[in-house]
């Protein structure tokens, strides 16, 4: 049985430093949201790959505590970032470490998938570290979202477990009609899909 003074700390936010993107950052999390105490090998791997302008617009679809729009965000000064996520607790941390690290172009709201995004908003890039659980009807609605959201030559980066890379090879190719394999790791795969047209 744990102690009153173990429960506190456990309740207590997880603070951890880190270094994305050339870029030193201070995250606060709690248990319960994914990979609390260090940022995951999928979010590195997704990051290393992304190409950002500073003007671009962006998106991060299941943000988390918000490592991957943040960064996007702090790249892209000139742009705005939109961060989304399911979970309203991932949601809070995401504009706390917004706050919390200076970045006052990116902001995140509740959404499961898309559906909160204004259908005439356009972005130049969006970015997802996918949960390898989100099913297949989910995957479908987010593919066809953001081929909607992006703007022509937009980009679509994501990172899935090695598991799912013939399925997003297949689905790309059909939503997209295109795939670009850019990284395989150990675990992940990093794929890009470019909105042509």
């Amino acid at each position: 049985m744990l102690t009153t003074a173990e429960l506190k700390r456990l309740r207590a936010d997880v603070t951890f430093n880190t270094s994305l993107l050339g870029s030193e950052w201070t995250f606060r999390t709690t248990w319960g949201l994914f990979s609390p105490r260090a940022i995951d090998e999928g979010t590195h791997l997704l990051l290393d790959r992304l190409e950002i302008s500073p003007t671009d617009n962006c998106l991060d679809l299941g943000c988390g505590y918000g490592p991957i729009g943040l960064s996007m965000a702090r790249q892209a000064p000139q742009g705005k970032t939109l961060m989304l996520d399911k979970d309203f607790v991932a949601v809070r941390y995401s504009n706390l470490n917004a706050e919390n690290n200076g970045i006052k172009n990116a902001e995140a709201i509740l959404s499961n998938g898309f559906d909160q995004v204004d259908k005439n908003a356009r972005f130049d890039l969006i970015a997802s570290n996918i949960p390898a659980k989100v099913g297949k009807e989910m995957m479908s609605l987010i593919l066809h979202d953001a081929l909607h959201l992006l703007n022509p030559g937009g980009r679509l980066y994501l990172v899935t477990i090695n598991g799912l890379r013939q399925y997003m090879k297949r689905n790309l190719n059909e939503v997209f009609g295109n795939y670009d394999k850019l990284k395989q790791g150990k675990s992940y795969t990093v794929a890009l899909a470019i909105k042509e047209g």
